[in-house]
């Protein structure tokens, strides 16, 4: 796994400066034997080893740094419903009752993820509603269609905003209409993520930071080797999602990571603030801005990516040319935050969620969705685990081509590609 020394929290997030960080877990030292071994401490592995532990299994999480370290602690934080892709486009490769099926385990992970903060108590300033805009006059038509399927095929309450009502909702007149989804919302990532790992360890579950996993052998009875242990495990869940290139070629060839960026404001005066509703917000870019207010009065705008191992020299200057230009009243607001994360995507933007050996299973690739979807991956790879392969096998069945150029090109190749839709979006 990347990161492999034990990286703190990032410390220039908004989200590290305001969340209850948890005690450090001990490291793995010596060597174990567990029914279940997951890799990756984020929503995923976190929702796979609560769900494990409940039902009686010996389970760890083997984390490189800490528990929501990566994406998981750093995303915008945005609950969406479905899937990333939208039902038209599963209609127009699969049929419409595919695409429900698929919607409707979309709105399955929505569920998990209000259940589990209930349940667990988890304070992580859930707020409701969504507002999806469109930044081109030519795509009005294409999301007034979208609503009015959603509404008789789908059965789910989303309405259509006039380019008067988004300019008031949202404090720009840079759309030209948008979705409203008040089932959908937002919370503070890193405060769910920790919330669900005391879940698991509640349920019995244990967790290991700062335990890279080096290598897997022995792929009959598993076998993973970390820098001062080993662990067996009759089942191996792969959570990693964009940190765990080198690992299983497979996976590297159909997830690919890529970075994005967001920036926290100064606390905004009430006649600053730009979501009267407290909604989040995202844009019909291909690289989408996303946004929402945090608890105490910020604008927390996410925009941008690259597709390097490294992250911009400036992130505030980085994303502060989308603000600017969806805000031009924030052209000039102090940036007190600014800080970039790692998720992984797949080229049909839809999840890789597979049985990779008969005891050893998979899931990354959430695409820019990963607080609805990964929690429900994992509670899917649980359930794989336990024999139960339904939800699993609906996945797998959709086919993840690999991407371009193998690993030591796909990275080139994507840049390419998402250079001409940045282009697109502009002009």
């Amino acid at each position: 796994m990347n990161n492999a020394g034990g990286t703190p929290y990032p410390q220039n997030s908004y989200y590290t400066a305001t969340a209850p960080l948890l005690e450090k877990r001990r490291s793995l030292k010596g060597d174990i034997k567990l029914d279940v071994a997951i890799i990756g401490g984020g929503y995923t592995g976190l929702s796979a080893a609560l769900h494990l532990a409940k039902a009686g299994k010996k389970v760890a999480v083997l984390e490189a740094n800490r528990v929501g370290w990566g994406a998981s602690g750093r995303n915008g934080g945005q609950i969406h419903s479905g899937q990333r892709q939208e039902p038209e486009w599963f209609e127009a490769r699969y049929n419409r009752a595919i695409s429900q099926k698929f919607f409707k385990m979309g709105e399955d992970a929505k569920r998990l993820v209000h259940s589990l903060i209930e349940h667990y108590k988890i304070s992580c300033d859930l707020k409701p509603g969504l507002i999806h805009a469109v930044h081109k006059k030519r795509f009005v038509t294409e999301y007034q269609d979208q609503v009015a399927l959603l509404n008789a095929h789908y059965d789910h309450p989303v309405s259509w905003l006039d380019q008067e009502e988004t300019a008031q909702r949202l404090g720009t007149d840079a759309y030209h209409g948008a979705i409203y989804d008040p089932t959908a919302g937002h919370l503070h990532p890193l405060k769910f993520a920790l919330g669900l790992a005391e879940a698991a360890l509640l349920e019995g579950a244990d967790i290991y930071e700062n335990t890279p996993v080096q290598e897997i052998t022995d792929w009959g009875h598993p076998t993973l080797t970390t820098p001062d242990g080993t662990v067996r495990a009759g089942k191996i869940l792969i959570c990693g999602n964009g940190y765990v290139g080198g690992l299983v070629p497979k996976v590297d060839a159909r997830v690919m990571p890529i970075n994005n960026f967001i920036a926290a404001t100064r606390p905004l005066t009430e006649a600053e603030i730009p979501l009267p509703g407290d909604e989040c917000a995202s844009d019909s870019r291909f690289v989408v801005n996303y946004w929402r207010m945090s608890a105490d009065k910020r604008l927390l705008f996410g925009g941008g990516e690259n597709y390097s191992p490294n992250f911009p020299n400036d992130i505030e200057g980085f994303v502060r040319k989308p603000l600017s230009a969806i805000y031009p009243q924030f052209k000039d607001v102090a940036i007190e935050y600014a800080w970039g994360g790692t998720l992984a995507v797949t080229v049909h933007r839809v999840p890789y969620v597979q049985m990779l050996k008969e005891n050893v299973f998979a899931a990354a690739g959430f695409s820019g969705q990963g607080v609805t979807v990964a929690p429900l991956a994992g509670q899917i790879l649980a359930e794989a685990a336990l024999g139960q392969s339904d939800r699993l096998d609906l996945y797998a069945d959709l086919p993840i081509p690999p991407f371009p150029g193998g690993r030591f090109l796909r990275s080139a190749t994507l840049a390419l590609g998402m250079g001409w839709y940045a282009l697109r979006d502009r002009f």
